[in-house]
């Protein structure tokens, strides 16, 4: 889980480095002059105009280590942290786009320290909010998030929930830390499609209340489970090996599943699995569904992480599913992914068990650039 930690404090610096390194265009060769630390730290080898900056200039290397210390103790205080690097990934994003960095267009000397001052604000103002014990309330931007944060009742159940998967996660190693936070994950998805509150973005506070009685319940459901547990792991965090239907729940955790043998977590968080298609017969079933992800941490479009992960290759340009792309260029963080697949299941005793052991191939795909 620390590697985890890690990658996302160096992504929100700026300074992950991509699957594959590759050497600064020559457009941007200059900085090597005007960035005191540019040599000394190896800023060569970063991607991203805006790592670059942060590796290379004095003044934005400090306040990137003090955004860091600021990610890490948040990352520590919540259970569902891919969510919150899921966040973390978008407001990097939005930053570089208000400091006016697009991707690799490089920005001449006499903008630098207009761009300089406007990260270094930018990232004194998000350790600030960071820091505020109401952080969580204030960057929400989820149906379930705004209602939980509407009301004192819930918001007070959500904390006590998280309390209970901390302590229990406190004693882990890393990546049985990781698994858990990852299946805590599933249960978010779970419940705000139980709840009613999947696809809501747009949907007015007042119109979400009907949804209040489903997530208290489930805060109370999940937190006397914990303690019913006494400690056992397995009990909390051991993925059921079937699911009660086959519908969108099933399919998440197949997704799930395939995205823990790949080693997945690292690179892509699954946002959303809406189901499309239910074909039933008495032992065999088949879920079309549409899965979102977020990228996470770059890697190229077209490689072993992008099949196995995301079902197939893409083209960064055009955004289109790309089965045998030649380009190497990488997705970079806050692409939205979204692929169309059927998963076949068949029924067993106590429901019913996915028979789809990897996302390729897939029915139909889009590459989505930015939050």
């Amino acid at each position: 889980m620390r590697l985890l930690v890690m990658a996302v404090v160096l992504a929100a610096a700026g300074l992950m480095h991509p699957a594959r390194a590759d050497t600064a265009p020559e457009a941007d060769r200059s900085l090597r002059e005007t960035l005191p630390l540019f040599d000394s730290n190896g800023c060569i080898h970063i991607r991203d105009l805006a790592g670059q900056l942060f590796c290379g200039d004095a003044e934005l290397h400090t306040a990137a280590a003090r955004l860091g210390a600021a990610v890490r103790d948040r990352l520590n205080r919540i259970p569902d942290r891919m969510m919150a690097i899921e966040a973390n990934v978008e407001w990097t994003r939005g930053r570089n786009l208000s400091c006016g960095i697009f991707d690799w267009q490089g920005i001449g000397g006499q903008d630098l320290q207009f761009v300089k001052a406007c990260l270094l604000k930018e990232t004194g103002e998000r350790i600030a909010i960071l820091h505020d014990p109401d952080f969580d309330c204030l960057a929400t931007n989820t149906p379930a998030g705004l209602l939980i944060c509407s009301d004192p009742a819930l918001a007070i159940a959500a904390r006590e929930l998280d309390g209970h998967v901390l302590a229990l996660v406190a004693g882990m190693k890393d990546d049985d830390a990781k698994a858990a936070f990852g299946e805590y994950a599933r249960w978010t998805r779970d419940r705000d499609r139980k709840c009613d509150l999947d696809d809501k973005e747009n949907v007015p506070l007042s119109e979400l209340s009907a949804s209040e009685p489903c997530l208290a319940d489930y805060f109370r459901r999940k937190a006397a489970e914990i303690v019913a547990a006494k400690g056992d792991l397995k009990k909390v965090f051991g993925r059921p090996p079937a699911s009660a239907l086959p519908d969108a729940d099933a399919v998440d955790l197949c997704v799930a599943q395939i995205h823990s043998v790949n080693a997945c977590g690292n690179f892509l968080r699954v946002s959303r699995i809406i189901q499309i298609d239910t074909e039933v017969s008495d032992q065999e079933a088949m879920v079309t569904a549409e899965i979102e992800m977020k990228v996470l941490s770059p890697f190229e479009a077209c490689s072993p992480i992008a099949a196995a992960c995301s079902g197939t290759c893409w083209d960064p340009q055009s955004g289109q599913a790309r089965p045998a792309a030649a380009a190497r260029q990488n997705l970079s963080i806050a692409h939205r992914l979204r692929i169309e697949k059927s998963f076949a299941f068949q029924k067993i005793d106590g429901g019913w068990r996915c028979n789809t052991p990897a996302l390729q191939p897939i029915e139909l795909g889009v590459a989505l650039s930015g939050p």
